[in-house]
């Protein structure tokens, strides 16, 4: 037999391993626990098992064409249109197939943007082949909703056949109105006046697509997957009826209208939403008396996802979501830049967040296969889970009259703020983990460079005649943030941050589990946490000898200190401690009085809090400790603990956030 051969059946020596086997391998790890310990959710309340099958019933999901590359697409968005210009020539001499011009007000600008006049349309372009397969997306609000007829009266002036053109024209008058709460018209104003504007391009003999379906606005606002698909068939079906009653024949409209869905860094939920959006839209369309055609789906990276702190994760987070967009299909991808949450990105940013599609296009060749997803227990699961979560929200929105009246009637903000105050808890308890932002922090971090630019001043919409809840772009670290820029503030003004001192008690085997947890905990809100290496420690173990002595005076707690040289014994706790554990405490007191801390927290292990956290939190105290903290439950020892001085316990599960938030009003208060 060759060793080719051998190599073939070399899985045939095995024996297979079923569902089955694995269960009875995992019930005997769990020793009797519950197996739904191991079931997640996903903030639909949809179940995510920890393994799955292989899937029986393969819905063929037709999007992207095999082989057919996405278009990589490239924010243009700096005010100023030289610098601008200079940017859309630079991305496509580098590998962007595809420009996002990006105006002020639209969805999408948070905070800068191009100023919608045709002067800007003009510089933007100039030097930029419009009739050289290149994809341009306008990104407009209310405000800038002429950008549309300016584009349009550039490429006559330039002789260019608007039937060579590739363009999505962005208009989406849906989407402005669920951001901001409020409109000057009512939909049934609205409705002549962007269909006659699509109606216009048309006629010219631009292709189109010209209104998207912007997903964005809800899971911007902290919306969950299946009321972004929901909000998305509302708005599409919307659009189509607008145009419908203008005259347009369904067959043409159907290729009028076009989706955007956010992509952020959940692999499976992200796969799984935007598969799911082709079968609800074919769906629709079927359900219209139409032949299904696959809609065209652009995918942004998420802003919500974005930090301003450690932001060099979020090229980690953009990267994980290109990839999930594009291994499920989308057709264009724009990936905002890693500092974009801190201002307008800089050269460098915009590069990275480029080329991060390139490489998964180029050297990981994400697009040579259509739909790899197909087939895959969990990620069909989730589809149809999907699917039917959102179709049911859908029904609701038509039953409240369509998408405008559910926004009049606050029925899909009322979902969206749900999710997002759940959501929020989670952030704020760290089950769901930030990386640099809520766990992880880095006080130390080096400043970031964006450019100085100035947004662009935009006159008034008119006055806002129908009001009701607005779904506003969150990020979902700030709140963290916003204490971390506290600590930036004070250690501007007086050279120092607020600090907190670790007490770390016993060994380091009792003690870096929580002392670690102690300083990413207190660190995330830019409290520092004061931890002097164990090496430079001037405490050795006491002698054994005296240890014993002491042990057997039933009066011995030992401490190994890791911080600075020992300073006179602190004043009297509430009990005169033995001669042992004075000399030995007076360490302690010395470390906390040299770190010019107010506040300390104790960390060690629970068979070292039994035998020192009551006398420790006792000298602390007396060394003008002005809150103290333990890290771990408290449990039956509380009532000590909290006699002897400690006044709050952080552990994991507990609300961070609100901790955080009280330490600060204690700091300031002192």
């Amino acid at each position: 037999m060759t060793s080719e051969t051998n190599d073939l059946q070399l899985a045939a020596d095995f024996a297979s391993a079923s569902y089955d086997d694995w269960r009875k391998l995992v019930d005997g790890v769990l020793k009797g626990a519950p197996f739904d310990k191991l079931v997640g959710t996903t903030s639909d309340g949809l179940r995510i098992e920890p393994i799955y099958r292989r899937a029986a019933n393969i819905v063929p999901i037709t999007g992207r064409a095999a082989t057919a590359p996405w278009q990589v697409m490239q924010r243009i968005d700096h005010p100023d249109t030289a610098a601008a210009n200079t940017q859309a020539r630079h991305d496509l001499e580098n590998g962007a197939t595809g420009l996002a011009l990006v105006f002020a007000g639209a969805n999408g600008a948070h905070g800068y943007g191009l100023a919608p006049t045709a002067e800007t349309i003009e510089r933007v372009l100039d030097g930029v082949f419009l009739d050289a397969v290149i994809a341009i997306e306008l990104q407009v609000g209310p405000q800038s909703r002429m950008a549309a007829p300016h584009l349009a009266e550039y490429i006559r002036r330039k002789g260019i056949s608007p039937g060579a053109c590739n363009i999505r024209f962005g208009l989406d008058p849906l989407g402005a109105c669920a951001v901001w709460g409020s409109s000057p018209y009512s939909w049934e104003e609205i409705v002549p006046a962007v269909t006659s504007g699509i109606k216009g391009l048309a006629a010219l003999g631009f292709k189109g697509p010209f209104a998207p379906a912007d997903g964005r606005v809800i899971h911007d606002a902290g919306g969950s997957e299946a009321q972004e698909l929901a909000f998305v068939l509302a708005a599409g079906i919307a659009y189509l009826r607008a145009l419908e009653g203008a005259g347009i024949a369904l067959e043409a409209a159907q290729d009028m209208i076009y989706a955007r869905l956010a992509a952020d860094a959940d692999q499976f939920l992200t796969m799984a939403k935007f598969r799911a959006l082709r079968l609800l839209w074919a769906r629709i369309e079927q359900a219209c008396g139409l032949t299904p055609k696959p809609i065209f789906i652009a995918a942004d990276t998420a802003w919500r996802m974005l930090t301003q702190r450690d932001p060099y994760v979020n090229m980690l987070r953009a990267t994980m979501a290109t990839f999930s967009a594009g291994l499920a299909g989308a057709n264009a991808i724009t990936v905002l830049p890693h500092t974009l949450a801190l201002g307008l990105p800089d050269p460098f940013a915009r590069r990275v967040a480029r080329n991060t599609q390139l490489v998964l296009l180029e050297e990981s060749n994400l697009a040579k296969v259509s739909d790899p997803a197909a087939g895959s227990g969990g990620i069909e699961t989730l589809t149809q889970q999907l699917c039917e979560a959102a179709w049911s929200l859908f029904q609701q929105i038509e039953k409240a009259g369509g998408l405008f009246a559910a926004l009049q009637q606050n029925l899909i903000q009322r979902k969206v703020a749900a999710t997002r105050a759940a959501r929020e808890t989670d952030i704020a308890k760290r089950k769901t983990v930030l990386t640099g932002a809520s766990e992880f922090p880095n006080l130390g971090e080096a400043h970031v460079a964006v450019l100085d630019a100035q947004p662009v001043a935009l006159e008034s919409y008119g006055e806002a005649k129908f009001k009701f809840d607005a779904l506003p772009p969150i990020r979902l670290a700030a709140p963290f943030e916003r204490l971390r820029d506290k600590s930036d503030e004070i250690l501007k003004a007086r050279g120092a941050r607020p600090k907190i001192f670790l007490a770390c008690l016993g060994t380091p085997a009792d003690f870096t589990a929580r002392a670690t947890f102690a300083k990413s905990f207190f660190e995330t809100g830019g409290i520092e946490a004061i931890d002097v290496p164990a090496e430079a420690s001037p405490l050795s173990p006491l002698p054994s000898g005296e240890r014993s002595a002491l042990k057997a005076s039933g009066e011995g707690v030992l401490l190994s200190s890791r911080n600075p040289s020992p300073a006179p014994a602190p004043s009297a706790p509430e009990r005169p401690l033995p001669m042992g554990e004075v000399t030995y405490f007076s360490a302690l007191a010395a470390a906390f009085k040299a770190s010019r801390a107010g506040f300390a927290c104790l960390c060690s292990s629970d068979k070292v809090y039994a035998e020192q956290a009551v006398t420790a939190a006792k000298v602390l105290q007396a060394a003008g400790a002005k809150h103290i903290y333990l890290a771990g439950r408290p449990g039956e020892r509380e009532t000590a603990l909290r006699d002897a001085g400690v006044s709050d316990f952080i552990f994991a599960g507990d609300d961070a956030l609100a901790m955080l938030q009280q330490a600060w009003q204690r700091m300031e208060q002192t």
